[in-house]
């Protein structure tokens, strides 16, 4: 049996130790690497080249999705399975849009992972029940109402990740430094995301960043 190299990614010891021992199960899955934040699981799988990276959403230094986003583009080859307890229809569209090709909740990953995780071997989607539902009626929705007329999300990559550094109590300084960008930009960035976002304070950019799922409250 073609032996199957996993990425695991998620900031929690225990659902690292989880997901591992599962894997770890099936003949020939050998997980070749764990990370703990967003920007780690880039570099590790610039670096391993996995088969399969299985990700949490809630990363910190650089939330789930960006860093999916980042590893596509690093390591085209790779599958990207989300494992996350977020369950909405507007994360559901997020993962799928960011490239990821699997969708499994936590609180079913004990009955849905191993086939996730195969049928992203094969290079075919897997969404659980519940996801595809919301999937499937947000499509229905969008199709009555015309909403793809709208483009979706307010924000760009780039926007994301100063919020999320932002939210993470990041100053200006150390959040140009993560990012390796200059002061002034981080600035620009910032002021044009608080315009555009209509926020009026760091409490309120907090708020929005807990509301999309890019940091933990």
């Amino acid at each position: 049996m073609t032996q199957l190299r996993i990425l695991i990614v998620d900031d929690h010891a225990v659902v690292r130790r989880g997901v591992r021992s599962l894997l770890e199960s099936q003949p020939g899955w050998e997980v070749a690497g764990e990370a703990t934040t967003g920007r780690e699981a880039v570099d590790l799988a610039r670096r391993l080249q996995p088969d399969v990276v299985v990700i949490d959403l809630s990363l910190p230094e650089l939330n789930g999705l960006d860093a999916t986003r980042q590893i596509l583009k690093d390591s085209p080859r790779s599958e990207i399975l989300v494992l996350t307890m977020h369950h909405s229809e507007e994360v559901a569209r997020d993962v799928l849009q960011a490239g990821a090709r699997g969708y499994v909740l936590k609180s079913d990953a004990d009955q849905s992972l191993i086939a996730a995780v195969e049928s992203l071997r094969q290079h075919k989607p897997f969404l659980t029940a519940a996801v595809t539902e919301f999937v499937l009626d947000d499509y229905l929705r969008r199709a009555d109402t015309d909403e793809d007329a709208v483009p979706h999300g307010a924000v760009t990559p780039r926007e994301r990740q100063i919020i999320q550094l932002i939210a993470e109590g990041k100053s200006n300084k150390q959040a140009a430094s993560t990012l390796g960008i200059s002061v002034k930009t981080i600035e620009a960035h910032r002021a044009n995301i608080m315009r555009k976002l209509r926020l009026r304070s760091v409490t309120d950019l907090v708020r929005y960043a807990i509301r999309n799922n890019m940091v933990e409250p």
